[in-house]
């Protein structure tokens, strides 16, 4: 090692977990996290809900305040953007004409929202004024603004943050319209019964859908857009949500010749394809040990918080594999939707009833192992999908009966 400073870029849940890992773990040298908004690293889920709902003044959901990163002697750089990197000469140069140089340099750039495309749209529906996306507190705060009362709502994208934001919306008072291209909502990585379940709760608030849509073109004045379908019809509303997904950040990897494949590719210590240099969290594909070695890219709350914890020990020499069980969660009105492992690796689903607490699917390989489990419910569901993940971790061979079976305990199943 040098005195060169370890130096992680990109202020949010990876990089603020990796900076305090650094420290945790024994580094004493230089520490500088790069961030481009003015905020101190915070939390992203409460954006489509807390912050777009709550009374009063707003306010970021921090991981770690600056008094805390000054305390650790983490020196943070916000407000500023990384322009490229030098892998011969390790240096960071800024769009300010600014250089850090690196010992160990972590990418934690994250994801940006998919933009809206439309070959037809009188005004471009990319820039159109009242088409909005969610990603960062400033878009929270601008959509907070125009979640009135009797405001006529347009969601595009039937996925987690377009329900979340939907269910936020209602709960503003707005009218809600979910617009999804696929024949249901939640079509990655969710059953369709859960599906069926969530979107029964969304119209019981008043939510309308319009599913297998596609929108032709999108005509914005100061006072509306109206979107048109292919078919004709068309609807007029005064804020378009698009939350179709989210692409990785990769600029910054692909400008200095990284690897790249569907994000800037690690391997399982989150290495690069340049020894000094990491990646984690949401702008990173890794191969996952559980599946065997499967590279998949994760965008999801845990996933980015074990990831820069992991990646600060491999920055210091640690050797282990990254193998954490993916897990995502969503509230939506009085509903949690918690899934873990990887669904759609598996091939059949066993379904058990948890009562009035939800219900609970488990998705199983050829062999009866299981690939993943998801769950949906009012309250209780988190211990019985925290023990499936520790069963999807185990590898056991499983009997369905007894995975649908109530009575059967399932901690009982992990001395199988």
């Amino acid at each position: 090692m040098t005195d060169n400073a370890m130096v992680i870029i990109g202020a949010g849940e990876t990089g603020a977990r990796a900076a305090a890992e650094l420290r945790e773990r024994g580094w004493t040298g230089a520490i500088t996290l790069i961030g481009e908004e003015s905020h101190a690293p915070y939390e992203r889920p409460p954006l489509s809900k807390q912050v777009l709902q709550e009374a009063g003044e707003p306010s970021p959901a921090y991981i770690v305040t600056t008094e805390k990163l000054q305390e650790q002697r983490i020196d943070f750089i916000h407000s500023s953007k990384a322009a490229s990197i030098d892998r011969s000469r390790h240096i960071v140069s800024m769009e300010d004409g600014r250089q850090f140089r690196y010992e160990r340099l972590l990418l934690a750039t994250g994801a940006r929202p998919r933009m809206l495309q439309l070959s037809d749209s009188g005004s471009g529906a990319g820039s159109a004024p009242n088409i909005r996306y969610l990603r960062s507190y400033a878009d929270a705060l601008a959509l907070r603004s125009q979640l009135q009362p009797g405001q006529r709502v347009a969601i595009i994208g039937g996925g987690f943050i377009g329900l979340e934001v939907a269910a936020s919306a209602r709960h503003q008072g707005c009218a809600v319209t979910v617009i999804e291209a696929g024949p249901r909502i939640l079509m990655r990585g969710v059953p369709e019964a859960i599906a069926r379940v969530v979107e029964a709760r969304h119209r019981g608030e008043g939510v309308s859908f319009k599913l297998n849509a596609s929108i032709q073109a999108i005509d914005s004045s100061d006072s509306e857009s109206i979107m048109t379908f292919t078919g004709g019809e068309a609807l007029a509303f005064d804020v378009i949500l698009a939350g179709i997904g989210a692409v990785p950040d990769t600029v910054l990897a692909s400008g200095c010749g990284l690897t790249i494949e569907n994000g800037i590719a690690v391997d399982e210590r989150l290495n690069t394809s340049d020894p000094d240099i990491f990646a984690a969290g949401d702008c990173c594909s890794f191969p996952h040990p559980l599946y065997g070695g499967m590279r998949i890219r994760l965008e999801a709350w845990r996933n980015a918080q074990e990831q820069g914890t992991h990646a600060a020990g491999s920055m210091l020499g640690s050797n282990e594999a990254y193998a954490a069980v993916p897990w995502f969660w969503s509230d939506q009105y009085d509903l949690t939707l918690q899934v873990t492992g990887l669904p759609h690796t598996a091939r059949t689903t066993v379904h058990r009833s948890l009562g009035a607490t939800g219900d609970l699917y488990f998705h199983l390989t050829d062999d009866y192992r299981l690939a993943a489990a998801s769950a949906i419910g009012r309250n209780g569901i988190a211990k019985d999908i925290r023990l499936a993940e520790m069963l999807i971790a185990s590898r056991a061979a499983l009997d369905p009966v007894q995975l649908a079976a109530p009575d059967i305990k399932l901690r009982s199943l992990l001395t199988v």
